[in-house]
């Protein structure tokens, strides 16, 4: 007997050979008992004719049979038709007590990122005298902030009314890649601000040779290129890992997708390394050089070049400080196998989605004089609008 034809949950077995050759295909009264393999499903023929097969056997236990991609059951999973392995977003303090709090909170402040960054970068599009190298940058750092909170908090309204909070591993690398791409941006953003001041403050009768638009724009086409070049190598490389683990400690995809992997390699290793080299201690290096040099220069200069220092490199220096602080609990939580609670780890990483996005804008729009005007006039109009449309 050279095949199977199994129809009707096993009921029936057609011989194919007797088949081929149109011979009469009739179950014999008894017949010796067999085991047939198919599919990894083990099935016992045998017994009465049109009785029932003597025996279904279940397929292994699917422990017995991981593929270093499938979860027990009480985690994540792979969905064998569509070939998607899922992830357990396991941050989350009693979502399911406060979920709706928790959407309230987050979406009110979604859209005052969004509201507040999107009007400072609009003043200083439309306005001509804004259009100045500091002003541009401030403008490029705003709206990677905008992109920085589309890529974590849309995810996290959904999680937040969802029954579970999974994701899949390769849409957790995406917000991975995203998420450091963007964050890693911010320093590259800064350290061509820092650039744009040491030359306006150090050598302010070159500053329109040095800081051309083609300058604005290499430094712009940089500050988004190279860490994407960057976190495009990590994010190709953890794809690659096998995983053993399929709950994220965490309520988004970040450093936290490496505890996942059964082992980290050596390329994942190394080029980690390198990234944190490329993408935040030379930049941050360069940042606090260049200060220093400006402010060594002011204080030799008169009152007037101190004051202008203070205004225009403060809101910098701010910026730098928080983003700073808050990179390094990132990093190190991932390098360091720390058990912290649940709620002081959920509290920080909402901080590092939260600070930035939300402050920018404000120390911004108040430190610097010439946006604050233009703010301030913005809000006059619309209390005019708001009178006469009472009044009406």
């Amino acid at each position: 007997m050279r095949g199977y034809n199994l129809a009707a949950g096993g009921r029936t077995i057609v011989e194919t050979d007797c088949a081929r050759r149109g011979q009469s295909l009739r179950t014999p009264r008894s017949m010796p008992r067999y085991s047939h393999q198919m599919w990894g499903l083990e099935l016992e023929v045998g017994g009465e004719a049109g009785g029932e097969p003597a025996g279904w056997r279940s397929p292994p236990p699917e422990s017995d049979r991981h593929d270093g991609r499938r979860l027990p059951s009480d985690g994540g999973q792979l969905n064998e038709e569509l070939n998607v392995t899922y992830i357990t977003l396991d941050g989350y303090v009693e979502v399911n007590k406060y979920r709706y709090l928790y959407f309230f909170i987050m979406f009110t402040l979604y859209i005052l990122i969004i509201c507040s960054n999107s009007i400072i970068v609009n003043l200083i599009c439309i306005h001509k005298n804004l259009h100045e190298p500091m002003y541009i940058f401030i403008a490029a750092l705003l709206l990677n902030c905008v992109l920085y909170s589309t890529i974590i908090y849309p995810k996290l309204l959904i999680d937040f009314l969802s029954e579970k909070q999974v994701t899949s591993y390769s849409a957790c690398l995406f917000q991975f890649f995203m998420f450091y791409t963007l964050g890693s941006s911010e320093f590259f953003l800064l350290a061509a601000m820092a650039y744009d001041r040491y030359v306006a403050i150090c050598k302010p009768l070159q500053y329109p040779i040095i800081m051309t638009k083609t300058t604005v724009s290499i430094f712009l086409v940089i500050a988004w290129l190279v860490p994407s070049c960057h976190i495009a190598v990590q994010a190709i490389g953890s794809a690659e890992a096998k995983l053993c683990d399929f709950n994220l400690k965490g309520i988004f995809c970040n450093n936290a997708v490496y505890t996942l992997q059964c082992e980290r390699s050596r390329l994942i290793t190394v080029f980690g390394v390198v990234c944190l080299l490329d993408l935040v201690i030379l930049p941050m290096l360069f940042i606090v050089f260049t200060y220093m040099n400006i402010f060594i220069v002011s204080y030799r200069s008169c009152k007037e070049v101190r004051k202008k220092a203070t205004e225009t490199c403060l809101p910098h220096l701010l910026v730098l400080i928080s983003i700073s602080c808050l990179s390094i609990y990132d990093v190190s939580i991932a390098r360091v196998e720390s058990d912290f609670p649940k709620t002081a780890c959920l509290i920080m990483t909402l901080q590092i989605v939260l600070y930035h996005p939300l402050f920018n804008p404000f120390i911004y729009g108040l430190k610097m004089k010439e946006i604050s005007k233009h703010l301030k006039r913005l809000l006059s109009q619309a209390k005019i609008i708001s009178c006469i449309n009472t009044e009406c």
